[in-house]
Parts: C-alpha cells; structure tokens; sequence
C-alpha cells in the first residue's frame, strides 16, 4: 500500500465529489434552465473528471484505466450533446417552464 498515492487518490475523488455537489447546488438553486443547465455540466464534467483520476491512480492494469478514461470521454460527449439539444429546445421556446 502506497500511502502518498492513496492520499492523493482520495483527494481527487473527494473534489470530485464537492465538484459534484456544487452542480447539484447550481441545479436546484439558478433561477432559468440555461444558468442551471451551463451550472451541472460544467461542474459534473470536472467533478467526473477528478474522480476519474482519483481512480486511475488506484488501477492495476493499462486496459483498466483505458476504460476508466473511455468511461469519462463518452460521458463528456453525451453530457454536451443533451445540454446542447436542452438549450436548443428552451431557445425555441420548447422547453419553457
């Protein structure tokens, strides 16, 4: 066990999770959809993003991090096309609340 290495993990993964807790705070409390939508993706990708390299610094193999990086990307991807298809449709006034 690799102390330093351990403590640096469960830091990411800890900031990861304020980062996450943030968007969460972001959604429930902005006043429109766009503001509360720009708050939850920026903050969950980063958030996801630290969680991801709190466990990549625990993985034994290189094919177990390639799909912990495989995870994140194509979250990434799905996180901006929705947000993207979500302010189109409140644009065009679809999506009013």
């Amino acid at each position: 066990m690799n102390t330093p290495v351990d403590l640096l993990s469960l830091a990411a993964i800890a900031a990861g999770l304020f980062f996450f807790l943030a968007g969460t705070v972001g959604l429930l409390r902005f006043p429109d959809t766009l503001t509360r939508l720009h708050a939850l993706t920026k903050a969950d990708n980063l958030g996801l993003g630290l969680v991801v390299l709190g466990l990549l610094l625990q993985v034994d193999s290189v094919l177990a991090g390639l799909k912990l990086l495989c995870i994140w990307f194509l979250l990434l991807l799905s996180g901006a096309c929705a947000a993207q298809l979500i302010a189109l449709n409140v644009r065009r006034g679809e999506g009013r609340e």
